[in-house]
């Protein structure tokens, strides 16, 4: 029977969540933004899950601007914000540096989702008017106050670190990032995709000004996420052509996903402390059956991580091969992020950890989800087992040969 071990990629979509979408495939038909009472329904099921995502990261209702995923909600908030940066604040900048050049600084840690880095990298350049600084982590993976302040300008305007890695779990101490950035009047934004339904959240007593989430990450829908906003934050929509979502994301409401997302967030409220303790007991049964294993190294063992995910290199061992064979033994897992897969060279979120090119190439990700069992782990290990000794088996017969 197959495996499954990569819910950091993507959850199985819960039954209930299922459910409650179903009328809204079908039934219960209309355009939430008409006026009639067909449309009223749409709407209502839209405002509903507006509240429950909101009560899932101690936000209010009216902060939550629904989009069609984490990768969206990213873009929003960095292309947004550089958009509502106005021309005298351009212009300010420019008098103040007394050579007509223009500068928009942002900074960024080095080891955000590249739906982050990518539009900084493309946004935030001479050419446009801006600069972009990366923000440096420990060899744990974690962000340190004064890699912050190392990154900082005066012309700074927003600061965007992850609130939990998507491949080796590490969970940010964001607070004294953030109180940082308040002192000097820099927005702060937190991509909090992987963290929601993990582990505890409130954005209004966090004092970040955007959060991203994506539905799929907590076993609701592909298709769905949100930016939580706080309204001080200067914004402006980088999709037209409609007033949806208070104007920020033009175009009709996906309502069956954001139902969907709405009622996978109130699961993920209900059920956080059970998922918890299921998803850290696994996760602490996998790294004591790892460590039989000498070639193996656990990615920021000793950092706070993510109750649900581990991440580990096998020395000798090419990453992409190790997945195959684990694939031909019906076990799934992966090397990091999904978004990156197939890329043949060493994670940046590991090559930032400075960990060693070699062992960084044979990185592995095991993500936990409800639904698994610790007889998974067993399996995963038994194979795990089988695939290194026949190696070192191969290797044997050939020093043999010589």
């Amino acid at each position: 029977m197959a495996v499954y071990l990569d819910n950091n990629a993507t959850t199985a979509l819960h039954e209930q969540v299922l459910e409650a979408m179903l009328p809204y495939m079908g039934s219960v038909c209309g355009n939430p933004s008409s006026v009639h009472r067909f449309a009223r329904l749409q709407r209502d099921g839209i405002e509903q899950a507006r509240e429950q995502v909101a009560r899932l990261v101690g936000a209010r209702a009216e902060q939550v601007i629904f989009t069609s995923g984490g990768t969206e909600s990213n873009n929003l908030v960095l292309r947004g914000v550089k958009q509502a940066l106005s021309q005298a604040d351009i212009k300010q900048c420019a008098i103040k540096h007394n050579d007509g050049a223009a500068r928009q600084h942002i900074a960024v840690s080095a080891i955000e989702h590249m739906s982050v880095l990518e539009p900084c990298q493309q946004l935030f350049t001479e050419d446009e008017g801006g600069q972009m600084d990366v923000i440096a982590v420990d060899n744990d993976g974690l962000v340190t106050n004064s890699a912050l302040q190392q990154a900082l300008t005066t012309d700074t305007r927003l600061v965007s670190i992850m609130m939990a890695n998507n491949e080796t779990g590490v969970i940010q101490s964001l607070s004294p990032f953030i109180e940082t950035c308040r002192e000097r009047g820099i927005w702060f934004h937190t991509d909090a995709s992987q963290a929601a339904g993990k582990i505890a959240l409130n954005f209004n007593e966090s004092g970040v000004h955007a959060m991203t989430l994506s539905a799929h990450k907590l076993y609701g829908p592909t298709g769905a996420g949100a930016l939580v906003l706080d309204k001080t934050l200067p914004i402006k929509a980088i999709q037209l052509g409609g007033a949806q979502e208070k104007n920020l994301r033009a175009g009709t409401e996906n309502v069956p996903a954001i139902v969907g997302f709405g009622k996978a967030a109130e699961l993920a409220l209900d059920k956080l402390e059970q998922r918890q303790q299921h998803c850290r007991q696994l996760r602490d049964y996998l790294e004591q059956g790892l460590k039989q294993f000498s070639a193996v190294s656990i990615f920021a063992e000793h950092a706070p991580r993510l109750p649900n995910t581990v991440q580990f290199g096998v020395a000798g061992f090419d990453g992409e091969s190790l997945l195959m064979q684990l694939d031909r033994k019906a076990i799934a897992v992966s090397s990091g992020s999904a978004c990156t897969s197939g890329k043949t060279e060493a994670s940046h979120v590991l090559k930032a950890m400075n960990v060693a090119t070699d062992i960084a190439l044979s990185a592995v990700r095991v993500s936990f989800g409800e639904n698994n069992t610790a007889s998974d782990v067993d399996a995963l290990i038994k194979a795990l087992q089988s695939i290194i000794e026949a190696s070192n088996h191969s290797s044997v017969m050939m020093a043999a040969s010589l």
